[in-house]
């Protein structure tokens, strides 16, 4: 009994943080030459919190640690379907930073509340329903193009 007590009591404690108040989804105040699209939670209402371990189990597969430091957590998911990056970030502020920076490359990714995933652009939906999110597409230097 006690233990499905404390399940319900972490259940619930995953839902009221995944939707509590924070800096809350950037979508609306994306940095310039980003656009967002399709911010919505996945099917089971809970999006995913800020560690590569535990948005690479909603997403199907073990990561693989691949940077460590103070600012960022990389890991690095194989799959099937494709590869894809996770990083994290202790502060949302370096999370805008480093996509910030990634606006040289352009592309798209999949962001959350401090964290990134990066893959290939027809791996974003599939993964956005599982973990949540927003696509962004960040326009590259000298290409014109904010979004599709």
């Amino acid at each position: 009994m006690r233990a499905v007590a404390a399940a319900g009591g972490l259940a619930a404690l995953l839902l009221v943080t995944a939707c509590g108040g924070g800096d809350g989804d950037k979508a609306a105040a994306t940095p310039s030459g980003s656009a967002a699209r399709g911010s919505a939670a996945p099917a089971a209402g809970v999006v995913a919190p800020a560690k590569v371990e535990v948005i690479a189990g909603l997403a199907g597969c073990t990561a693989k640690i691949r940077t460590e430091a103070d600012e960022l957590r990389e890991g690095v998911c194989h799959t099937a379907k494709g590869d894809f990056l996770i990083t994290t970030f202790p502060e949302e502020r370096l999370k805008e930073t480093w996509l910030e920076s990634a606006r040289v490359y352009g592309g798209k990714y999949l962001v959350g509340m401090r964290w990134v995933v990066s893959a290939k652009p027809e791996m974003l939906e599939p993964l956005r329903a599982k973990l949540g999110g927003t696509i962004r597409e960040l326009s590259g230097i000298g290409t014109g193009a904010n979004a599709s």
